[in-house]
This record gives C-alpha cells, sequence and structure tokens, in this order.
C-alpha cells in the first residue's frame, strides 16, 4: 500500500508561477501527474520514473517541468507561464508500473489540489 498526499496548490494570476510536490510514503517506480477542470475529464500532465525519464502533455511542454527526490519520494511540478486553462484539480498517482501511471490505472491516487489561475 502507498500514500500519496499533494500539497502546494492556490491561486496565482495568469503568467505565475506555482510549484506543487507530492509525497509518497515509500519509494515507488512511477509517479504522474493529473489534472481534471470542471465539466472536463481527467488528463494526464506528465509522469517520471525513479531513474528520472519522464513524459508531458503537449498542452503543458515548455511551461511545466517534472522533477524527482528519490531520497525524499517526492516529486515536484512547476508550473510556469500559468493561464486559466490550466485551472484545475491536480491529482499525484503512484504505481511499480509506468503503463499504469500513464494510463492512469494505477492503484494510488492522492486526494488532489486545486489550483485557480485568475486575475
Amino acid at each position: 500500500q502507498v500514500q500519496v498526499v499533494e500539497s502546494g496548490g492556490g491561486l496565482v494570476q495568469p503568467g505565475g508561477s506555482l510549484r506543487l510536490s507530492c509525497a509518497a510514503s515509500r519509494r515507488i517506480y512511477a509517479m504522474g501527474w493529473y489534472r481534471q477542470a470542471p465539466g472536463k475529464q481527467r488528463e494526464l500532465v506528465g509522469c517520471i520514473t525513479s531513474s528520472l525519464m519522464t513524459i508531458y502533455a503537449d498542452s503543458v511542454k515548455g511551461r511545466f517541468t517534472i522533477s524527482r527526490d528519490n531520497a525524499k519520494n517526492t516529486v515536484y511540478l512547476q508550473m510556469n507561464a500559468l493561464t486559466p486553462e490550466d485551472t484545475a484539480v491536480y491529482y499525484c498517482n503512484a504505481d511499480s508500473s509506468w503503463a499504469k501511471v500513464t494510463g492512469g490505472t494505477s492503484g494510488y491516487w492522492g486526494q488532489g489540489t486545486q489550483v485557480t489561475v485568475s486575475s
């Protein structure tokens, strides 16, 4: 069993930056970030392995960066150049399977943290 807990959400102005954190209760191979905006399906933001391989959704490439501190079992999502379209609840997930994390079918999810981009 793995617990994952997100933190760092909040209100930010368009063009601003925010960093989210996701702490896992133990080391686990793959972790990822998803988001769900009101009235929309949950979508992949990006994922990272313990060897620091990453993937990103096209909508965030060049603006968002995922990093990982294996010693702390923590993954970070640095979000820059935020727009109102980035407003969503951001979820962290984790699994020993890269396919499950990238496919959104992993067994371990956090409760989510709200990110609101508004002036």
